[in-house]
């Protein structure tokens, strides 16, 4: 009886919230979609424009992964994940989405600059396009230089065969992009090295215990991964994991 009634205000309810939000009339943009052949050189450019933004747009998860902490903080998780020997948990899901939240938190000094440097003076008409692309870069480049390993970066210098700039923000984002991508991919096996290592001490010493105790037939990982939850728990391993990423940036 008391579920009927629910579902009977909710009825209302529902009926009453259509009823104000469609009492005044909302008027519906129009949409003109046509495919012809350009008459004027500026229409070409226009249509060149559009595809250009669209691959961008295309592209825009790419440079959220690369461009940012993201491929670190995900990179450690994993290996965090495969250390403690839990499979799938936590999920892939979990995981992606804690690297995502804990990559706007780091970034978003990185973003907040760039929104008042660049993306603000462009849309009050203050600055150029090229002007707001230059703007908006510095800061990114920065961001990435400082995580960049000086071998790496001089790796991709003598590879593209690029002057040597004075100073390291004049170098183009071509050369900062992929030195940036392989300083973190090493720092992240680097730090998931060292996750390892606790973990590892503990199956080799479950391992040496059920040989010789004769337990051949025993997986030693199934009486292992109760210790490594607890030593996990025990030390608060994921506020420790978190602290250490967000700290490695710079």
């Amino acid at each position: 009886m008391r579920g009927r009634w629910c579902l009977a205000f909710l009825t209302l309810g529902l009926l009453a919230f259509g009823s104000a939000a469609f009492a005044q009339p909302v008027g519906m943009p129009a949409i003109n979609l046509s495919v012809g052949e350009a008459s004027t050189p500026a229409q070409v450019v226009g249509s060149v424009k559009l595809l250009i933004l669209l691959t961008v747009l295309a592209l825009v998860p790419a440079f959220l992964v690369m461009m940012t902490s993201f491929t670190r903080i995900v990179i450690v998780l994993s290996l965090l994940r495969n250390a403690l020997g839990t499979h799938q948990t936590p999920p892939n899901q979990v995981l992606i989405g804690l690297a995502l939240f804990l990559t706007a938190f780091i970034m978003a000094p990185v973003y907040e600059r760039i929104d008042r440097e660049a993306i603000q003076p462009f849309l009050e008409n203050r600055i150029t396009q090229e002007d707001a692309q230059a703007k908006g870069a510095k800061p990114l480049r920065e961001f990435m230089l400082r995580q960049t390993r000086e071998k790496d970066l001089a790796l991709f210098i003598k590879l593209s065969r690029t002057p040597v700039p004075r100073k390291r923000d004049d170098l183009p984002l071509t050369v900062v992009i992929p030195a940036f991508i392989t300083s973190e991919l090493k720092t992240a096996f680097a730090m998931g090295f060292l996750l390892y290592l606790p973990f590892l001490v503990i199956d080799m010493a479950v391992a040496s215990i059920l040989m010789s105790m004769g337990m051949f037939m025993l997986p030693p990982v199934m009486i292992s991964l109760p210790f490594k939850l607890l030593l996990f728990v025990l030390v608060d391993g994921w506020y420790l994991v978190v602290k250490s990423l967000v700290e490695s940036f710079r």
